[in-house]
């Protein structure tokens, strides 16, 4: 039986951009989380997927709204990523944020967005994968945060 510990060290061997993933909840209220656990999936259709964390606040709201974004981070965006990777409190409290075509908030500064409707839904383990159909993106020059053996990283 493999170590969960042992396991989560090796996996932090693969370099990862970092995220926060938005989604709205039934009332308009925002929720996100910090996520590394995004890929692309398929250019035609155009599809990506993100995990999310059974325990994670947000967890109920992804499967009322059937629509995510994906704010991919700055280098300029760390502390961001903390608050975001946090449970409890209002995480949106003082961030610049527009909301998307479906609602989910755009964080401003993001390097891009990636706004998605949710196509399927899997079992993942603790987790749950979202495949999201792309709908709608934007992009702007910037460098990305990187997360790698634990710790953010700066490209060289």
């Amino acid at each position: 039986m493999l170590d969960p510990k042992e396991l989560r060290r090796l996996m932090g061997h693969f370099a990862t951009g970092v995220t926060i993933i938005t989604t709205k909840g039934a009332d308009g209220t925002p929720y996100g989380l910090t996520a590394n656990a995004f890929t692309s999936l398929s250019l035609d259709p155009p599809l990506c997927l993100v995990c999310v964390d059974r325990k994670a606040e947000s967890f109920a709201h992804f499967y009322d709204s059937k629509v995510f974004t994906v704010n991919i981070l700055t280098c300029a965006q760390e502390e961001l990523s903390n608050r975001f990777a946090k449970s409890g409190g209002d995480k949106f409290t003082d961030v610049a944020t527009v909301p998307g075509h479906h609602g989910a908030p755009l964080i401003e500064g993001a390097l891009a967005h990636i706004e998605c409707r949710i196509t399927d839904t899997l079992e993942g383990g603790d987790h749950v994968i979202h495949i999201g159909r792309v709908e709608h993106i934007h992009m702007q020059p910037g460098d990305p945060l990187l997360f790698y053996q634990g710790r953010y990283r700066r490209l060289a």
